[in-house]
């Protein structure tokens, strides 16, 4: 796992040592993705800079070096990721006379794009963003994983692009002007991220999951590679057949990402997804695998008890830290390296997560994805029985609605009352809309009364929710329980989750895998019919079905609590000061987004315990203080 960033300069008046110097800076400000090692390569005409920063996995020698170059330096490569298949594509380039100086994926790479061209793609499993440098053609071809686990900004303004594995390396560039894009601002208060291909700023830009970009004779052109289909279902097989197979598959996702030359370990949150990889671990190693877990004071929050279930139950070399309020001080450094506004709260603790696990290994596994694999979150199961809630007359569900807000919302993401609050608003919506109405941070609704008129009328044509029904309407999908399978999977997954997983782990120098994210795992379980994911009321039925025997019966049988941070009680006692402080200062209040009154209401209406707001409130400090980091 590494970062990487590199400029191409059509106009011809970049200096070599100005091309050189950029991108020194640019290597420089990514050394956390890669301090192991160091390279910059600028090409005869001083039209091209490549630079990398290493995290060595794969070949420790220096045959790993990046940026890296095919036999005779007409193709040069600057790599993040790995891809798990790389021996088997190697045998298959040695047949057809490649010749490799080193043992590294990377290398792999760069002979297959020489003997398939963007076909490449195709034959990789894997996680990855590179850019390749094709010096005979003059072409640029930058590419990204299927499922988005590698991040990659680009900058272009028809004379440069400019691009790195995060957007702090393309500010290096001087040119490249801090203008932020209120419109993707407006994305990022709906939905506590901004999809691809936005950002916060104007003038950068996110290459999407399962694409790739070429740049060619003056132009750029974006294409998919990639995309997930639910179309397609298994032919008609029993339960233990569709089982039998799910667990030969895993099994052998887990083992590729077993591949290391260093100390590895896992994520082990208790939860469902966790302990399954580990315990496939454990059955692959041939010593104690390394666990890792974070809890809370909070008993709400902590998930400790179940982690140490399986840590004992496979003797793994378990360790564990306890994240309490006062740790937020790290909050100016994590919006530093998310580079935009970001507001999932369990970036904390994953920081915090891959920080203790740095210590003892350099690449985890993790369970993420389970839940949008085999439809283990609660709005897969709200979308089943909405199907039948939705008979009854909207009259009556509005009166219910009414009669709820009489009752306050308790602290935390369990809260029963703000749950099923939610959950009646949705059913007042259409197909798809009630999915929108449970995920968005900020309602189009709530933003009117909050926004200054400025904002007001710079969103006016603008909805953001019309991002979340083109996904509905572009789905393979014939039920709602996948149609949001896949929704998330093109959405939550790759902008929030796994987003928040790539910069946490990699602000500290480790590399995370997961066996869930493996694209022909999840192209076999979308063909498993819906009803063996979702059977009855119990969520991810087949996977806890196919492992029933290893994973305790107390760890399959537990309510999911996901990796929630008790934000909520937090802002209502210890940091409810700092919270007031900071959304009501006089240059968060200037910046033209809010009305001052809408903001003291949130707070107070938070404070006081009569409705939760903490998911809004996490969001507007998170975006006054990239202001505070990136604008000021």
């Amino acid at each position: 796992m590494c970062g990487f960033a590199g400029l191409v300069d059509l106009s011809g008046q970049m200096a070599g040592d100005e091309l050189r110097a950029l991108a020194v800076n640019m290597a420089d400000i990514l050394s956390h993705r890669g301090p192991d090692d160091s390279g910059i390569w600028i090409s005869k005409d001083n039209h091209v800079g490549l630079c990398h920063r290493r995290l060595s996995i794969i070949d420790l020698s220096p045959n790993g070096h990046q940026p890296m170059s095919n036999e005779d330096g007409s193709i040069w490569i600057t790599y993040n990721g790995e891809v798990y298949n790389f021996k088997e594509i190697r045998a298959i380039l040695e047949t057809r006379g490649h010749v490799f100086k080193s043992s590294s994926d990377t290398e792999v790479v760069i002979h297959a794009y020489e003997e398939w061209g963007e076909g490449c793609l195709s034959r990789f499993s894997g996680m990855f963003a590179f850019a390749i440098w094709d010096e005979k053609r003059k072409k640029l071809f930058l590419a990204r994983d299927r499922l988005g686990q590698k991040p990659l900004f680009y900058y272009w303004d028809k004379k440069r692009l400019v691009f790195a594995s995060e957007m702090q390396a393309i500010m290096e560039d001087k040119s490249v002007l801090r203008e932020v894009d209120y419109e993707a601002i407006h994305y990022y208060l709906s939905y506590q991220y901004i999809p691809a291909p936005k950002t916060a700023f104007k003038s950068i830009y996110k290459l999407p999951p399962a694409h790739y970009l070429i740049l060619g004779n003056g132009n750029i052109d974006i294409k998919r590679y990639w995309r997930i289909g639910y179309s397609e279902k298994l032919s008609v097989k029993d339960e233990e057949e569709i089982i039998e197979e799910l667990i030969d598959i895993l099994k052998e996702t887990v083992k590729s990402r077993l591949i290391s030359e260093v100390p590895l370990g896992a994520f082990l949150s208790g939860g469902v997804d966790s302990s399954i990889v580990v315990a496939l671990m454990s059955d692959l190693m041939d010593k104690p695998a390394k666990t890792f877990s974070i809890g809370f004071e909070e008993e709400l929050y902590n998930e400790l008890p179940y982690a140490r279930i399986i840590a004992e139950k496979f003797n793994t070399d378990h360790h564990e830290f306890i994240l309490k309020y006062d740790t937020l001080d790290i909050l100016p450094k994590l919006v530093k390296h998310y580079g935009e506004p970001y507001a999932d709260s369990s970036a904390l603790p994953t920081y915090y997560l891959s920080r203790m696990t740095r210590k003892y290994v350099t690449v985890a596994l993790s369970g993420d994805a389970g839940d949008e694999n085999f439809a283990g979150y609660d709005r897969y199961l709200a979308q089943k029985i909405l199907r039948y809630f939705k008979a009854i007359p909207s009259s009556f569900r509005k009166s219910l609605l009414v009669f709820l807000d009489f009752f306050p919302e308790s602290d935390g993401n369990v809260s029963r009352v703000k749950r099923l609050k939610r959950f009646i608003r949705g059913s007042l919506w259409s197909d798809g809309q009630e999915y929108i109405k449970w995920m968005v941070c900020f309602t189009e609704e709530q933003k009117k009364e909050f926004y200054s008129s400025n904002m007001l009328s710079q969103m006016r044509n603008i909805n953001s929710y019309d991002y979340l029904m083109t996904l509905f309407k572009k789905t393979s999908a014939s039920s709602m329980v996948e149609k949001t399978m896949e929704v998330d999977i093109n959405s939550y997954l790759p902008y929030d989750l796994l987003v928040k997983v790539d910069i946490a782990s990699m602000a500290n120098s480790l590399e995370v895998r997961s066996p869930f994210l493996d694209h022909k795992f999840i192209e076999f379980v979308a063909r498993i019919p819906v009803d063996y994911k979702l059977k009855g009321m119990i969520k991810k039925y087949i996977l806890k079905k196919a492992f029933k025997k290893i994973i305790p019966e107390e760890v399959l049988r537990r309510p999911k609590k996901g990796f929630g941070v008790p934000v909520c009680r937090w802002f209502r006692h210890d940091l409810k000061d700092y919270l007031s402080d900071t959304l009501l200062s006089r240059r968060s209040i200037e910046r033209g987004y809010f009305k001052s009154d809408g903001i003291r209401r949130l707070l107070a209406e938070h404070i006081s315990g009569r409705i939760d707001h903490s998911q809004r409130l996490w969001t507007l400090l998170m975006l006054e203080l990239w202001h505070r980091e990136f604008i000021d």
